[in-house]
């Protein structure tokens, strides 16, 4: 879709957005909406794909969709992201719906912006809808635990990989690529387990201190773009470089194909796990398995955000609210179970995480596909 915004200067400015919904057969549509200067089509329905062997490996009852505009956030005032989103929120309002397409937050967008899409919905039905979206801010029928759900979620799976090399999580020394929502909530729940995160970066650079980081100190900089490099906490490193650092885990969480054919080779961690979608590419999983890289993959490593989007969306229909603590014990419990059946399918077909994760997730929309039959 291509819809006009009217910016701060009285300028009238079109900006191009997209839904895609990939696979309905076990459920209503989800995915996060993102806001990034490089969104297109594609990405968007690599993303929608993404997210449909997501919810069938972690066994939630919803397909994949993904959302998204080109346009830089941190370029626009909050009135102009108010009406940007609330534009492109009107437009996507055929789409959406707490029984058809249940949009989240992702890269650039955040709890407001999800009010402002669960208010703009609203309006158009004439009473309030708090299930249309999750990741909402707690008032409006937001989920306690969904802000560091997927950082929680991607600490869990480093624990269990860490325990396949007797690893205890505590004596681990830890990089982090990425210090927007799911980096710096990895950071600061790996950082209380007693791990040391030696080396943290956002798209413009980062600190490394082998000693290890004041992640406490370090948290207010997150989403603050270049406020890592003048943090004077370390010696000042590249988004690229950080990558093939020393250390025991590697955390990748910002954009995708960040680990590629041409750095597989130098990767020195042990286990990778994936907090962004997609950061290795194909050929680099050959390489990193050949090496004997331990990797928890994106459609598992990261889907502690997803799975308490839907406790949210529960909630959200059947207005009772649960503890914070209820929150993160239901979705560790559903993070294990998906864990052990991977665990169960790659030893059985003697194949990586990756491969046994994709095996449990298409299995399981192919075996409703089949259920449901063809209509008429």
């Amino acid at each position: 879709m291509n819809f006009p915004v009217k910016m701060d200067n009285g300028d009238i400015k079109v900006f191009t957005g997209y839904r895609v919904q990939h696979n309905l057969s076990r459920g209503p549509a989800k995915g996060g909406i993102r806001y990034s200067p490089h969104t297109d089509l594609d990405e968007v329905r690599a993303l929608a794909m993404w997210m449909t062997w997501k919810c069938a490996t972690v066994d939630i009852p919803f397909g994949g969709a993904k959302g998204g505009v080109a346009c830089d956030p941190n370029a626009l005032s909050m009135a102009e992201l108010e009406r940007l989103t609330r534009r492109y929120s009107t437009d996507i309002s055929l789409l959406i719906g707490p029984e058809t397409d249940i949009p989240a937050p992702d890269m650039g967008t955040n709890p407001q912006v999800m009010a402002w899409i669960m208010d703009t919905y609203s309006m158009h039905r004439g009473h309030t809808f708090p299930a249309v979206v999750t990741g909402k801010p707690v008032p409006i029928g937001g989920s306690e635990g969904r802000q560091d759900a997927t950082g929680r979620g991607v600490v869990i799976l480093a624990r269990e990989l860490a325990k396949r090399i007797n690893l205890d999580l505590q004596n681990a020394t830890v990089i982090i690529q990425g210090f927007g929502n799911v980096g710096s909530m990895t950071a600061r729940i790996i950082h209380e387990t007693g791990a040391k995160i030696v080396a943290i970066c956002d798209r413009y650079g980062g600190v490394w201190n082998p000693k290890g980081l004041d992640i406490p100190s370090l948290l207010p900089l997150s989403n603050h773009d270049g406020a890592l490099m003048e943090s004077h906490m370390g010696d000042s490193i590249s988004p690229t470089d950080i990558l093939e650092l020393e250390a025991d885990i590697l955390i990748p969480a910002a954009m995708e194909s960040q680990i590629t054919i041409e750095n597989a080779p130098r990767i020195n961690s042990k286990i990778i796990v994936e907090g962004a979608n997609g950061p290795v590419t194909p050929d680099a999983d050959i390489i990193l398995n050949q090496r004997g890289i331990l990797l928890a993959p994106d459609i598992l490593a990261n889907a502690g955000g997803v799975i308490v989007s839907y406790f949210e969306w529960v909630q959200d229909l059947q207005s009772l609210f649960w503890s914070e603590q209820e929150v993160n014990n239901r979705m560790e419990s559903m993070l294990m179970k998906a864990w052990h059946q991977i665990l169960e399918v790659a030893e059985k077909e003697k194949t990586d995480f990756r491969t046994a994760a994709y095996m449990v997730g298409v299995k399981r929309v192919a075996d409703a596909t089949i259920l449901r039959g063809i209509y008429p």
